[in-house]
């Protein structure tokens, strides 16, 4: 692929997407249950995570990305899972929209 249709395709998408492969905490408000993610990519607007557990589509979940520096908070989020697809040995990649930004 040449370069300026890399550049072409990457101006599709409203943010572009950061690889930060960090530790996720996701919450599931509903039932209280807690699962560890590892958040694979984040933008403006979504992120993908690894998980260990099927999410169904539209469930609605509370995220922590912890910081690894004082100077800065979590990054405490409520996303909705876009779709959640198998990876392979029980591990699963969701998308999700972040929809809101938590305190």
């Amino acid at each position: 692929m040449s370069v300026t249709s890399m550049r072409n395709y990457a101006e599709k998408r409203d943010f572009i997407r950061m690889k930060v492969n960090t530790s996720s905490i996701l919450t599931d408000e509903n039932s209280g249950r807690q699962y560890e993610g590892v958040c694979r990519d984040l933008s403006g607007n979504g992120m993908s995570i690894e998980v260990d557990q099927f999410f169904l589509t539209d469930t609605e979940l509370n995220t922590v990305l912890p910081s690894n520096n004082a100077a800065f908070s979590s990054f405490d989020t409520t996303i909705r899972v876009l779709r959640c697809t198998e990876i392979g040995n029980d591990k699963f990649l969701m998308g999700a929209e972040i929809i809101s930004l938590r305190e």
